[in-house]
């Protein structure tokens, strides 16, 4: 065979087998690239009380400057009709960290709150179970690295608090409701689980340095921040220069002196009157300064996530507990044109701030109507962290991945179930939504009120009367997963019997 023929055909045959390789490789199994890449790390900011109308992000009108959580906003996904499980804060606390609605396990007020009004409450647990399989232990066991810091809430003693429920360190969380010990939330903290460094160290900026030092120490490995900042419960407190920062700012506005109370229903029987004052204007210089504080220090966090390149491989997540406090303890904020705030089953008490992060999942700046709870923050990490749910566990909450790729969420409704008279004036109640639709059930004497929230936000057009039938359906269906969580109601007192649904 002459030369330049053997040559052609050496080349047409080497030409051949590149091109049976590109076949071979393209048809390979890619499991070995999915099984070495690294799970996500998760940090997950829990704000307590703040109120759904208090960032930007909700309300380009606000009072309060959050530039940092209104960036977060910006690049992964808002939530416009996000809740807490629960008008107060511990049963939030519990369902952010089981997937569970708290009424399974008489976890429905702040633990121990057991105010009793025209009736008793209903019996209240005051710890989350041991048994639990909580979102630190469920991440721990797949070898991630957990963390927490700040209000715990969950439990009366040691064996309670977070290093008992997961969680490999544990920066300032014990029982308490707030940060009453020392100089509150200006050190010396007096904190059982937070080391003074002496005085004047804020308590905010405290706990993102440590949640900071934290993820540089474990960045190379997964890991599970979880930063509950006491802020911006009472004490009403500030740092100084951002204090006068928004008095001067009040001034400016001219809204200073300007009359920020109106009125709220009274359920109170011993109340001196029948209406209860609501803060109706955003213009309290102090908690305006907390407000600030926590956002300074959710982005002391974001910038660490930045300098250590971690952004591309972290799951962010930030929400609230409950409404922002409208009507009690110095009624801060104003959560208008949302009726109530903390302790109120009505929008103002429920509605959160609610945004998610997840690199490669989330579109930057996108938002989402669907009402979703914080039932489903558990369920939506476990997933987008590659980890299936706990076999043996109930679990209420659904994965929102759907909603993150832009699909549809398969749920009808959501529920509430409060059986207590809060510290806030609220009154014992419960409610169901479902779609633009929600009905609202009193507990002392069964009275119910239908509000459509597209059209009515504020919750002052009752449309029960208009729409018997379907009050009937969707209070059938409320009480229907009464009997499912096993939920207790108010109890007789002074000889009077309150209602009681029909089983």
């Amino acid at each position: 065979m002459n030369r330049p023929l053997l040559s052609q055909k050496l080349s047409n045959l080497a030409a051949i087998a590149s091109i049976a390789c590109l076949f071979a490789t393209a048809f390979l199994p890619r499991v070995s690239r999915a099984e070495d890449r690294r799970p996500p790390n998760v940090v997950f900011f829990l704000v307590d009380d703040l109120g759904f109308m208090d960032i930007g992000a909700n309300n380009p009108d606000t009072f309060y400057e959050t530039p940092r959580i209104d960036e977060l906003a910006q690049s992964g996904m808002r939530f416009t009709n996000g809740y807490a499980a629960n008008p107060v804060c511990s049963p939030t606390r519990y369902s952010i960290l089981t997937g569970k609605y708290p009424s399974r396990v008489d976890a429905t007020n702040f633990f121990t709150g057991t105010r009793a009004g025209r009736f008793h409450p209903a019996p209240l647990n005051n710890r989350m179970p041991l048994e639990e399989v909580t979102l630190a232990e469920a991440l721990k066991d797949s070898g991630y690295a957990t963390f927490f810091a700040g209000k715990w809430h969950l439990g009366p003693s040691e064996e309670y608090w977070p290093e008992n429920q997961g969680f490999d360190i544990n920066r300032g969380g014990h029982n308490a409701g707030g940060p009453y010990s020392g100089n509150r939330y200006f050190s010396p903290f007096k904190n059982p689980r937070l080391e003074d460094h002496g005085e004047g160290e804020h308590l905010p900026d405290r706990l993102a340095t440590e949640a900071a030092a934290f993820i540089a120490d474990h960045q190379d490995q997964p890991f599970l921040a979880y930063l509950s900042f006491y802020s911006v419960h009472t004490p009403l407190m500030g740092r100084p220069d951002l204090v006068n920062k928004y008095q001067a700012k009040a001034e400016r506005l001219g809204i200073a002196d300007r009359e920020a109370l109106g009125e709220e229903e009274q359920v109170f029987p011993s109340a001196k009157s029948s209406t209860r004052r609501v803060r109706t204007l955003q213009n309290h210089a102090v908690y305006a300064a907390m407000v600030e504080a926590m956002d300074q220090a959710v982005g002391k966090v974001l910038d660490q996530i930045e300098s250590l390149q971690l952004r591309s491989n972290t799951i962010v997540i930030l929400t609230s507990d409950n409404g922002g406090l409208s009507t009690s303890e110095g009624s801060p904020t104003s959560n208008l044109p949302l009726r109530g705030g903390k302790g109120w089953v009505y929008e103002g008490g429920i509605r959160e701030a609610f945004l998610i992060r997840a690199p490669g999942v989330t579109e930057s700046g996108s938002t989402n109507d669907t009402p979703v709870c914080s039932i489903d923050f558990y369920p939506t990490i476990l997933d987008l962290c590659g980890q299936g749910l706990p076999s043996d566990r109930v679990v209420d909450g659904q994965s929102l991945r759907p909603l993150l790729n832009g699909q549809p969420l398969d749920r009808k409704s959501l529920f509430w179930h409060y059986p207590h008279y809060s510290n806030q004036g609220g009154f014992p109640g419960g409610a169901i939504r479902e779609g633009d639709w929600k009905l609202v059930e009193r507990y002392e004497d069964g009275r119910v009120h239908l509000y459509n929230l597209a059209q009515d936000i504020g919750e002052r057009n009752d449309l029960a009367a208009k729409h018997p039938e379907r009050v009937t359906e969707m209070r059938s269906r409320l009480h229907d997963w009464y009997v499912d969580v096993d939920a207790k109601f108010l109890r007789e007192k002074d000889g009077k019997q309150p209602w009681q649904p029909k089983q």
